[in-house]
């Protein structure tokens, strides 16, 4: 039996009471599940460092051992987003998100906190081991996240202002991007390429479809307490909200590959996935299903996605199939 243990009507003994590395992998699943987000950081950071090489004329991929080891900072940066948001996020989720893995018990505070302090260990022991260079754009990273979690010490003034809530919040995504992209550039001691503010935008553009995205919901699933953005705006609001930022997001990956000198084929690409991704949109404006509200979620992962692979992956892909 651990000791401390909180436990509510959503606790399971069962679970409460397993070893560590069943309470952790159960832990992940539900809140940060390592495959999915693995396979989005790991586009987000490849094709950060390939549109970087790419615009600046540069022949070939950083070395695996950067690359590896930049997307392991990378992906455990953003679990640290997740950890930091746990404790943010602590009052309102024991009073109205009591089914999420702290409040009812899985995971005590205590653990994610050691977590966090390990993982930030290991990300300063590889940056310095390998390229301390790197260590400066890694501590502006962490110093805004602390900033984050203390909601910039304003956070009374930020819950009544949730534009200027996720305006804020969502920087951490480009800064992390900054530092992906800073494997080439400043490893390679070359100022960073001009179109990388074209690639940063959509990055944070990125935030924000995900962010609306995964606060959709249909109006029987709207929980007294739980912030979304359709209980916020309206669920019709919302959507279109979402359709406006997939819109705008389309515009700058436009201007993105424009500047890396990408064909007309890129941009009829771009179009086709900014439909294909609306459709579940327009599906849920006309039922309000509960599917399609979880199909523009997955529609804002696979945008995502897409678009970085389209801006820097692929790209790159085509120059290693060429090389052969």
């Amino acid at each position: 039996m651990r000791k401390g243990i909180i436990e509510n009507e959503y606790s399971k003994p069962e679970e409460n009471n397993s070893s560590f590395a069943k309470r952790f992998w159960i832990y992940q699943k539900e809140r940060f599940p390592f495959l999915g987000h693995g396979i989005l950081v790991v586009a987000f950071s490849f094709s950060a460092i390939s549109y970087s090489r790419i615009c600046r004329g540069a022949e070939g991929f950083v070395n695996w051992t950067t690359f590896l080891i930049g997307v392991f900072t990378t992906i455990s940066l953003f679990f640290l987003v997740r950890i930091f948001d746990e404790f943010k996020d602590a009052e309102e989720d024991a009073a109205y998100r009591k089914e999420l893995p702290v409040p009812r018990g899985l995971i005590s505070f205590g653990e994610l906190k050691v977590i966090g302090i390990v993982l930030a260990i290991l990300q300063v022991v590889l940056n310095w081991l390998f390229f301390p260079k790197m260590l400066f754009l890694y501590a502006v990273v962490i110093i805004y996240l602390c900033l984050m979690g203390k909601e910039f010490f304003i956070p009374s003034w930020l819950k009544k202002h949730q534009f200027w809530y996720v305006v804020s919040h969502m920087f951490i995504i480009p800064l992390i991007d900054i530092y992906a992209s800073g494997l080439d550039w400043l490893l390679a001691d070359v100022p960073a390429p001009h179109g990388l503010v074209f690639f940063f935008a959509v990055s944070y553009m990125n935030g924000i479809v995900l962010e609306i995205g995964r606060k959709v919901r249909s109006p029987q699933d709207e929980k007294v307490g739980v912030l979304t953005y359709s209980g916020m705006l309206g669920t019709d609001k919302s959507v279109k909200y979402w359709i406006t930022v997939l819109f705008v997001t389309l515009l700058l990956s436009t201007a993105a590959s424009y500047y890396a000198g990408y064909g007309g084929v890129v941009y009829i690409i771009l179009s086709i996935i900014f439909l294909i991704c609306c459709i579940p949109a327009f599906l849920f404006l006309n039922s309000y299903s509960r599917k399609y509200a979880k199909a523009i979620e997955w529609s804002s992962a696979g945008w995502t996605i897409a678009m970085y692979l389209s801006l820097g992956g692929i790209p790159m892909l085509e120059q290693f199939w060429r090389g052969f």
